[in-house]
């Protein structure tokens, strides 16, 4: 098939050992016939935890009638051809935009008591599933008299965090039990013990007291492990955008226009015409009553009006290009996240290329596994982390990484439904992680993963004035998908 490239065993063997995984000689073979693009898509789905990767692994993760014809492809079946085209192929050309995960018709939350222990035990049994692949720790309740002057490790959610005179005390909690951990201003985990947040799951190294106490030596947070640049047969380019805000007196109609124009074809170096994919972060209206006095600042003050609006001005842009829509908290859809995607009767006022995910959401493009969150957890990262500020959104996401949790705090400024199952989790690695809410462009990367926080199309509001906030509007970044550069398009 023309333009797919395809791999020697010892290529496919140094593709997997630069990334930290090792291949069994079943895994090999079925990897064998798969071409670059199959291959590297396969790895960004494995655990970030996996040492050596088996057969049985591969096969998992062919989806349906693929995976049954590459293991019968593997047993020596008759459909050898068929398991080895069954993959999608990655094209040297064009853009694929797949949805894989996200919230829309799955919310199963009540608000009841119950719907609280699921939440929080899905999150630490995730989170748990993740340390243990680093760290080999014991139960709370086991640590008893017998344990009186050992090194324990432990694994637990942060409950409660206060100060002392003489040291930080953190109330550390699983299924077993509470334990108090000290760190105390001597030791050398008292400065990482300042990043600490309340509902995180982290791994705790110290000497027990038997009394239920630990004197903590160390900190191990999930986290991620080195994401080396994977090779790929992507191509084409991607753009982030967020926080249009159509409808606010301060939306910026000439801003876009120019914008319009570059991506229509006014633009002589070229790059737009491999545009192929646009991903939208929430705020795609001002939205009605989101905060007091917002009237005095809207221009239209009709939400089916904003909407409608907004699906034109959308609409103005090349019907080839995918638009990928994810809502924000000034969006028609319940302030408590997890977020659906917007309502069918908002969906209808846009065109066919536009394509309506919840918040979070997973999808890929060409391949590319991108996380979209609005990012309104930014605010209590700046609020509770020493060192963070709405300057340098990018941080606060590397801090999400770390964590492997878009948003930790529970009960702050962010307003999140229970559901039985924890949608903030990052139990892989993104190639993207895309964020919005603050304002302000942020571009980093961090272990292999590409952070960005895009800006707004919205001029200064009264409220970012009095917080210090000054926004950059009408700067757009642009991710190339074969080599991952991403540069800052100005239209300002």
């Amino acid at each position: 098939m023309a333009g797919v490239i395809r791999l020697s065993m010892l290529e496919i063997v140094q593709m997997f050992a630069e990334r930290g995984y090792q291949l069994t000689p079943e895994a090999l073979e079925i990897l064998s016939k798969k071409d670059t693009g199959s291959i590297d898509h396969l790895i960004s789905s494995l655990d970030a935890g996996t040492v050596v990767v088996s057969a049985e692994q591969i096969l998992s993760l062919l989806d349906g009638a693929c995976g049954r014809a590459a293991k019968e492809s593997a047993e020596g079946s008759a459909m050898e051809t068929s398991a080895k085209n069954c993959m999608p192929e990655t094209r040297s050309s064009g853009v694929e935009v797949e949805v894989l995960r996200e919230i829309t018709g799955r919310s199963t939350c009540l608000g009841n008591y119950s719907d609280f222990v699921k939440y929080f035990r899905d999150r630490y049994a995730k989170i748990h599933d993740l340390l243990s692949k680093r760290m080999s720790s014991r139960p709370i309740e086991s640590l008893g008299a017998q344990t009186a002057g050992r090194e324990v490790s432990v694994i637990g959610m942060i409950m409660d965090i206060r100060n002392t005179s003489r040291a930080r005390v953190v109330e550390l909690e699983d299924p077993t039990g509470m334990v108090t951990v000290l760190f105390a201003r001597e030791s050398p985990a008292y400065e990482d013990s300042m990043l600490l947040v309340t509902d995180e799951v982290v791994g705790i190294t110290g000497t027990s007291d038997g009394k239920g106490r630990i004197f903590a030596k160390s900190i191990v947070w999930p986290d991620l492990q080195a994401q080396p640049q994977p090779l790929t047969a992507a191509s084409g380019g991607a753009l982030f955008l967020s926080d249009l805000h159509v409808g606010s007196r301060k939306f910026l109609r000439e801003t876009w226009n120019r914008f319009v124009s570059w991506i229509s074809g006014e633009d002589p170096t070229g790059l737009s015409s491999g545009v192929g994919c646009i991903v939208i972060a929430g705020d795609v209206v001002d939205g009605i009553g989101v905060y007091p006095g917002q009237e005095e600042e809207l221009e239209i003050k009709d939400i089916y009006e904003q909407y409608q609006l907004a699906a034109d001005l959308l609409s103005e842009i090349p019907s080839r290009i995918k638009i990928v829509i994810s809502p924000g908290n000034h969006d028609i859809v319940r302030q408590a996240e997890p977020q659906p995607a917007l309502p069918k009767e908002i969906q209808s006022l846009f065109s066919s290329n536009v394509i309506f995910v919840g918040n979070p959401s997973w999808i890929t493009i060409s391949s590319r596994p991108v996380l979209i969150y609005h990012g309104r957890s930014i605010d209590d990262f700046v609020l509770k982390v020493p060192g963070l500020s709405y300057r340098e959104p990018e941080l606060a996401m590397v801090e999400m990484l770390r964590r492997r949790h878009l948003c930790p705090i529970y009960g702050n400024r962010v307003s999140v439904a229970p559901e039985v199952e924890d949608h903030y989790v990052i139990d892989r690695p993104p190639a993207i992680l895309h964020c919005g809410h603050v304002h302000v462009v942020g571009i980093t990367r961090y272990k292999g993963v590409t952070l960005i926080n895009s800006g707004t199309w919205q001029g200064q509001t009264e409220f970012q004035k009095k917080m210090n906030i000054q926004p950059t509007p009408g700067i757009v970044p642009h991710v190339d998908l074969s080599t991952m550069k991403v540069r800052k398009l100005r239209f300002t």
